[in-house]
């Protein structure tokens, strides 16, 4: 093999050492970036319609607390608790399940499951709102990210 070879082959061993912590992170922390065209209730609060970034908190005795953060990821604007959910199937894209209500209330999320997981986080709302979300039509969306 010549200098040449080596060189190159180094190189690619090297990309490839500096590409997969990168790819393992963002799975670890499952960082989603989500965009809703409509408010959305969150337990504790409603977002206003925007981008947002989903992502699961960086603690290894709880995977249940999920930060969201605006569209950059420069200020958090909630933690919230989850459970663990479980679906039977896992998708290749993030699914999300809201809770829809009468047209006077934002829609509610009800769980988030990572791509390929089928282990998710179902959010944790008051008795109060646990039971007419209970009620409420649920639909699943397949993001398109």
């Amino acid at each position: 093999m010549n200098t040449r070879n080596a060189i190159g082959i180094l190189g690619l061993l090297l990309a490839f050492a500096i590409i997969l912590p990168v790819t393992h992170a963002a799975e670890r922390d499952q960082a989603t970036k989500l965009t809703f065209n409509q408010s959305i209730q969150i337990p504790g609060r409603v977002l206003p319609a925007g981008t947002y970034w989903f992502i699961l908190a960086d603690s290894t005795s709880n995977r249940n607390i999920i930060h969201i953060f605006n569209s950059d990821r420069s200020m958090l604007y909630a933690t919230v608790n989850t459970i663990t959910a479980e679906r039977l199937q896992s998708t290749d894209h993030s699914a999300i399940t809201f809770a829809e209500r009468d047209s006077t209330q934002p829609s509610a999320i009800v769980t988030w499951f990572y791509p390929g997981r089928t282990i998710g986080h179902e959010f944790v709302y008051s008795k109060s709102e646990e039971h007419e979300l209970a009620r409420a039509r649920h639909q699943t969306v397949v993001t398109g990210d």
